[in-house]
């Protein structure tokens, strides 16, 4: 493979087989960049190759086999020599055993890092052969049951594994020596692959480590709503978040400061990065981990399920030469999603962009990305005023904190640069004010703002358990609507089931209020007008509020009334 392109074994074997030209492979790379989804996936989906032509071609390269698991029996005694975690987490299942080794049926190549990882906790020599992706993930669904009692059994086997390894029963008073044996352990390994694996598979966008004093719960973010995994035993708390800390280089012996770090992982073919945050607390460390998965992120405004009229809006804005787009919202709401998918619009040849992040969620090809990291010194303002003399045409700040950063991005929108950025605001108007308060001249806010787009994410009904119902008249008043608004629509509720783990919710969904700066709206700016007018005035002149747009979404059976109430 020519030295320009990052190596990728499965895209080598498809150029070294002349299946794909150097162009189409620089494409495909650029595509798993931005998808997150697996090369092989990629080449399957592109249509370049048959899938049994490329199990053989891999096969060929790691010198095994390829086999049929459709035609192949294998015994229970097989299927229990490797735990359900490690077969879920690799999306691998073992068809044969011999003395002190194991054969594992993959359809992909393992890297070594994984290979080392699963040699460790199998502890026996692994040997693999190839099959078809969705028969393996049939036998690990038929040999291992659903995510529910894996993790039942697995903890069934830490309280059994506690009682013979002193290095896990006494982890909370050993020092740090016997700690890192006790992270190192095969147990707590494949416990907190579970845990990742699962929050993976549940779409999870956090993952909660919290030790109290008799407890240590495991709660993972779905959908914007905490839920609680059957936890595991208390005293076992150190020696699972060491274990996250040695995934994500960070020192175990250091329990008296806040620690951040990163962990990529691969689950199920798809390469996930995790964003570690230690704290301490009381009764030990609290950890986060947030998932970010760029294979479910959508980093293309047209696809946001934005309104029509808004979408075309900031399709005419982003183009400008010059100005502030500033997005707000409360955090986790999508702001650094829209940014990001704002400036892959206009990412082309031609334009020299530049972020400035705390921290970078997600790479994105032709952008220079800057991690913002002030223990180290490097400042939005500073990172700022260095932008500035790079020459560029648009740039990102991740968030406008105090009077100096939003100083500088206005003197880079006056001097003929694009710069998006976010605000911590109720709504867009408040954007405005926010900056007011700040301290920044009205006059300048005027001249340099182009447009606040405000978002909040609902959640959305789930299709399983989605029930019509008839709104009474009190529900219809909290939403301002009469009967004739509605006509013969019925509303619609989740009733709850296994799909939606019994919430009546699945996915989220965003709404949106756009405010573009009119000629009125400098004016009100300049006269410091507080929110409420620069609010009536946008709504006067075409704005959909937030609420407006929820409703919209409510009439249109994508959420429900207490979604409404709940976030607008």
């Amino acid at each position: 493979m020519s030295g320009h392109l990052d190596f990728d074994p499965v895209l080598d074997l498809a150029i070294t087989n002349g299946l794909v030209d150097e162009q189409q492979a620089q494409e495909l790379l650029d595509e798993k960049k931005r998808s997150g989804k697996p090369m092989r996936r990629l080449l399957l989906d592109s249509e370049f190759v048959t899938e049994n032509d490329l199990l053989g071609m891999m096969a060929a390269y790691q010198g095994c086999e390829v086999v049929d698991l459709t035609q192949l029996s294998i015994p229970q005694a097989v299927i229990k020599c490797i735990p359900a975690s490690v077969a879920r987490m690799y999306n691998v299942i073992p068809i044969r055993t011999g003395t002190g080794a194991v054969t594992l049926a993959t359809s992909t190549i393992i890297d070594p890092h994984a290979m080392d990882e699963i040699m460790f906790v199998l502890t026996k020599d692994v040997s693999f052969v190839m099959a078809r992706e969705g028969d393996i993930h049939d036998r690990v669904t038929e040999y291992y049951g659903d995510d529910s009692a894996t993790v039942a059994d697995l903890l069934t086997s830490l309280e059994g594994e506690i009682s013979k390894d002193p290095a896990l029963a006494a982890s909370e008073e050993v020092d740090d020596k016997g700690i890192a044996e006790a992270a190192g352990s095969a147990p707590i390994i494949q416990f907190v692959h579970l845990v990742l694996y699962n929050a993976v598979m549940a779409r999870a966008s956090d993952i909660h480590f919290e030790p109290f004093e008799k407890e240590f719960r495991i709660r993972y973010r779905v959908d914007g709503a905490l839920y609680e995994m059957a936890p595991p035993p208390r005293r076992l708390a150190t020696a699972i978040i060491s274990r996250v800390k040695v995934m994500s280089g960070l020192n175990i012996a250091e329990r008296r400061m806040p620690q951040d770090g990163r962990i990529a992982i691969t689950v199920a073919g798809r390469h996930i990065d995790l964003r570690v945050s230690c704290l301490p607390t009381r009764f030990g460390e609290s950890v986060v981990l947030r998932v970010l998965d760029q294979s479910v992120v959508s980093l293309n405004l047209d696809t946001l399920g934005m309104p029509e009229d808004v979408l075309n809006d900031i399709f005419n804005d982003v183009e400008k030469p010059n100005g502030i787009i500033i997005v707000t919202g409360p955090t986790g709401c999508g702001k650094t999603t829209t940014l990001y998918s704002c400036l892959r619009r206009i990412n082309t040849i031609d334009l020299k962009l530049l972020t400035a992040e705390e921290p970078v969620e997600y790479d994105i090809d032709g952008i220079v990305q800057v991690p913002i990291n002030p223990l180290t010194g490097n400042t939005f303002p500073l990172a700022l005023r260095a932008f500035l003399r790079q020459d560029p045409d648009v740039m990102m700040i991740g968030e406008i904190r105090d009077l100096e950063t939003a100083k500088i991005a206005i003197e880079a929108a006056l001097t003929g640069h694009l710069v998006f950025s976010t605000l911590h605001t109720n709504d867009a108007a408040g954007a405005i004010t926010r900056l007011i308060d700040m301290e920044v001249e009205p006059y300048l806010i005027a001249s340099t703002l182009e447009a606040v787009l405000g978002q909040r994410l609902l959640r959305t009904i789930c299709l399983n358990c989605k029930t019509a119902y008839e709104p009474d008249d009190d529900t219809l008043r909290t939403l301002n609507l009469t009967r004739s608004d509605i006509g013969s629509r019925p509303f619609y509720y989740g009733r709850g089931c296994q799909k939606c783990n019994s919430t009546g919710y699945k996915g989220r969904k965003g709404i949106y209020e756009y405010l573009r700066i009119s000629n009125d709206i400098r004016e009100l700016i300049n006269e410091k007008k507080p929110t409420l007018f620069l609010r009536e005035k946008a709504r006067a002149m075409g704005m959909r509020t937030l609420r407006e747009d929820g409703i919209r979404n409510v009439l249109d059976g994508y959420t429900t009334v207490d979604e409404i109430r709940l976030y607008t």
